[in-house]
């Protein structure tokens, strides 16, 4: 069977592809203004990828047209498929109906840490033989590859709240019906698609609904929204973390390395964590508690976490010249930004962080939380904000910072001007949650010419 994927560069959408060519399916795609990893690894993967959305495509004659939610209606190709009542399935859909049939699926959801938690859980559950299939949206480093089939039952998947396609406004995580689901955290975010907080916990309280009674839902307890989610109704097994009466971890040094992990105040296994930040020990405790669910025991998982490579794109270093080490991150929400900086910050100590912003997201298109950004990057001694594609004016959030902030929208003058502050013992933090115009080997060469 043939099926051509429209939006196949997407994180998600890409991960379909390539568990579609591992079941066995003929794929191919198209996308626009394609980036890596996703682009490199489906063209490792022998999977054709056509660009724009030409018409055209359709005399390609596919099977089923696979539709991601990044196509929406005026979309000269899905127009065509419409007016000519061709077949077509949302991305999830497909997923839920071809690969997650069967499956026990360990589901991970919340508004940060899905990508790493899900890398950590899938990593865990590979160490300990159980040979786990995924679909993650990011590359690991252990795996090297965003999604995988196998032949056990066991299936992980980061497990987003984003609306599901054109034609299904319902997030995409309530199609997978999970047996083990981790509720990681809950804030605002998606500002395009969800009007209010409240909006998001709806979704949520859905994703619950799905979730068998012989099932269990991992839950960060420090969150009064997951609180109010599970209030509306649980009818599975509930374990809490980050709760005095549930899982919690300890940080047996100043640095954070080691980390004591505990269940109901007793010591279940001591780990030293190659991720900086508290965000990350609480990842890896969720991970840990999911992974218990399908039978591997702490001091297994933690003999597995110290064994992990992280993620593509997240706090993953691209390089260092001159004394300056330049790191990629995928961070778009000040949540995120906050915490990846309180991360590297517990990493490098005194040396001067310099963070690089690009707000990319359609939330941060809108201006919806441009006031909570100064904020967010308190902990930077120097701030770059790339403003080439916004529809606010930058200048007006950033002043409060003084001297220590500079919006730029050129991308070469931006980096000519980080490249101008760097000093040697320098850490460059790069944060967008797209290409960037390629800015980390842009900031490399031009460290490596600098006189």
């Amino acid at each position: 069977m043939h099926i051509h994927i429209l939006g196949i560069c997407g994180t998600f959408m890409g991960g379909v592809a390539l568990l579609a060519r591992s079941a066995g399916f003929t794929v191919t795609g198209c996308d626009t203004g394609v980036y890596p990893p996703m682009s490199t690894q489906l063209e490792e993967q022998g999977i054709a990828l056509i660009e724009g959305y030409s018409p055209d495509q359709l005399a390609m004659s596919p099977d089923l047209f696979v539709i991601g939610n990044a196509v929406s209606r005026g979309n000269p190709l899905l127009e065509a498929i419409l007016d000519r009542g061709l077949p077509y399935v949302s991305g999830p859909q497909w997923l839920a109906d071809n690969i997650l049939q069967g499956k026990w699926v360990l589901a991970v959801a919340g508004t940060h840490g899905k990508t790493t938690t899900s890398s950590l859980l899938a990593w865990i559950l590979e160490d300990a033989g159980l040979n786990p299939g995924f679909l993650i949206g990011g590359v690991p480093g252990n795996f090297g590859i965003s999604a995988r089939l196998t032949e056990t039952p066991f299936f992980v998947i980061e497990a987003d709240e984003y609306d599901t396609a054109f034609c299904d406004k319902r997030s995409k995580f309530v199609h997978y019906r999970p047996r083990t689901l981790v509720l990681n955290n809950l804030e605002y975010d998606h500002a395009d698609i969800f009007p209010d907080l409240a909006a998001i916990e709806t979704q949520f309280h859905h994703l619950v609904r799905t979730v068998p009674k012989i099932g269990r839902i991992v839950v960060n307890g420090g969150e009064e929204s997951l609180r109010r989610v599970i209030e509306r109704g649980c009818w599975s097994e509930l374990e809490w973390f980050g709760d005095a009466a549930g899982w919690q971890y300890e940080e047996m040094d100043t640095r954070g390395d080691s980390i004591a992990f505990m269940l109901n105040g007793k010591e279940q296994a001591v780990s030293r964590l190659p991720l900086a930040g508290a965000h990350n020990r609480a990842n890896a405790l969720a991970a840990m508690a999911a992974a218990r669910h399908v039978g591997v025991t702490p001091m297994h998982a933690a003999e597995a976490l110290e064994r992990f490579e992280g993620v593509k794109r997240r706090l993953e270093p691209r390089g260092t010249v001159r004394g300056v080490t330049v790191y990629d991150d995928f961070a778009h929400h000040p949540t995120a930004i906050a915490t990846t900086v309180a991360g590297l910050r517990q990493r490098v100590g005194e040396r001067r962080i310099l963070a690089v912003l690009e707000p990319r997201s359609n939330t941060m298109k809108l201006g919806t939380m441009k006031s909570q950004l100064p904020d967010s990057l308190v902990q930077a001694d120097a701030v770059f904000c790339y403003a080439g594609n916004l529809g606010w004016d930058a200048n007006e959030i950033f002043v409060a910072m003084g001297s220590k902030a500079r919006v730029i929208d050129d991308l070469p003058t931006l980096v000519e001007a980080v490249v101008a502050e760097a000093r040697y013992g320098d850490q460059i933090l790069v944060m967008s949650n797209g290409g960037f115009g390629g800015i980390h080997d842009r900031l490399l060469e031009a460290l490596a010419r600098k006189a």
